[in-house]
């Protein structure tokens, strides 16, 4: 046990933890409350000028934007933010930008057709066994490159008891469904009492075999994991998390330990990471992201591309720059690091994997295949 300890906190200690910046007067008791980390966001241009310096485009771009898409970022979070530094990857993805102004002719306000595929609001009903569930509008921080810009932050698209209760009946009738994820905004935004009557209502059903929460409260809100949900959580195994990590900075001790938490309590972990120019596009970013995420126990799952939603072009990458980070994790890092490179097609066509090309030749039975370092080696199928 003492061995186990030691090997824990050495590991720990290679997390550096986030502070409470200009909080620091508030006592722990409130800094370590995720009530009192939402209530107490940052949803103003008085609120964000005492922790950053302000430039003048991220006035404009507030002044301009917050009617769109509100501005919304936790203390906790607001502490990683460069103060100084505008092009800050955690500052870029939570303060507005006179960028996402710039609606381009191909950008769609339900990039993925997700509406389109509701056979009852809520259920996303798209692929055979799966379905995706829409439970809360809300998130503890308004990710300015979100999918679902139409949705979060908009207390009108809020789903409503009667909406969860008739999702869920659609969900107990169809038998053909094996999967359920549950997402949002961010479905820890409802209460231990709300999530417990979901995951309860699933689990009754003989037909439900995974269970997928979507949450980047790891990320944003670590101690929205308190005990009351990890003693709740227990009862519904397996249950899996998939979050999302997008840059190294985000990896604090304080989103180790929830990690650890949960993963002590028996979940699996996921990250879906979004490739984002100027945050992360950079092999290096992303080697050193995934090799903190397996220290958390976190396992690298996708990189998405950047969707086609409104007034988030400036995110986006060229593909060719997800195959060269893939291109740069394989054979340099161990397989488990290595994510699935994926775009979600517009339209509705779901994920699409995109990965370096290893074929270099193929001829009745004969495959000549390259590796990592360019090597050529021939492999032969059987007769």
């Amino acid at each position: 046990m003492a061995l186990e300890i030691i090997t824990v906190n050495k590991v720990r200690e290679r997390f550096k933890p986030a502070g409470k910046g200009v909080w620091a007067h508030v006592p722990d008791s409130d800094w370590h409350s995720w009530i009192w980390q939402q209530q107490q966001r940052v949803k103003n241009m008085a609120q964000l000028e005492k922790v950053i310096k302000v430039t003048d485009d991220e006035r404009v771009a507030y002044e301009k934007s917050n009617e769109m898409f509100n501005m919304g970022i936790t203390p906790y979070y607001a502490t990683l933010m460069d103060p100084d530094d505008a092009t800050c990857p955690v500052r870029q993805q939570s303060v507005p930008s006179t960028k996402e102004l710039n609606i381009l002719p191909e950008d769609l306000e339900d990039p993925l057709a997700e509406e389109r595929d509701m056979p009852v609001p809520g259920v996303t009903h798209r692929y055979p066994d799966r379905v995706l569930f829409y439970t809360t509008h809300n998130c503890p921080v308004y990710c300015r490159h979100c999918t679902r810009k139409r949705k979060v932050s908009d207390p009108g698209s809020a789903a409503q008891l009667t909406q969860l209760d008739n999702g869920l009946k659609y969900i107990e009738a169809t038998k053909t469904i094996r999967d359920v994820i549950i997402s949002g905004g961010d479905p820890l935004s409802l209460s231990d009492d709300r999530l417990e009557w979901i995951l309860s209502r699933l689990r009754a059903c003989d037909h439900i075999e995974t269970i997928r929460l979507g949450s980047r409260n790891l990320v944003t809100l670590p101690f929205r994991i308190t005990d009351n949900f990890i003693n709740m959580i227990r009862k519904y195994h397996p249950i899996h998390i998939n979050t999302h990590f997008n840059h190294p900075k985000e990896c604090t001790q304080e989103a180790y330990d929830t990690a650890t938490r949960l993963a002590d309590a028996g979940c699996t972990l996921g990250n879906q990471a979004v490739l984002l120019k100027g945050i992360n596009d950079k092999p290096e970013i992303f080697k050193e992201l995934v090799h903190k995420l397996m220290l958390m126990r976190i396992r690298p799952y996708y990189i998405y591309q950047c969707d086609l939603s409104q007034g988030i072009s400036h995110f986006r990458t060229p593909v060719e720059k997800g195959i060269e980070i893939i291109e740069a994790l394989r054979g340099h890092t161990s397989g488990l690091c290595i994510p699935q490179y994926v775009v979600d097609a517009p339209g509705g066509g779901g994920k699409i994997p995109v990965n370096p090309n290893y074929i270099v030749k193929h001829e009745g039975k004969k495959w000549v295949l390259r590796n990592f370092r360019k090597q050529e080696f021939t492999y032969f199928e059987p007769n």
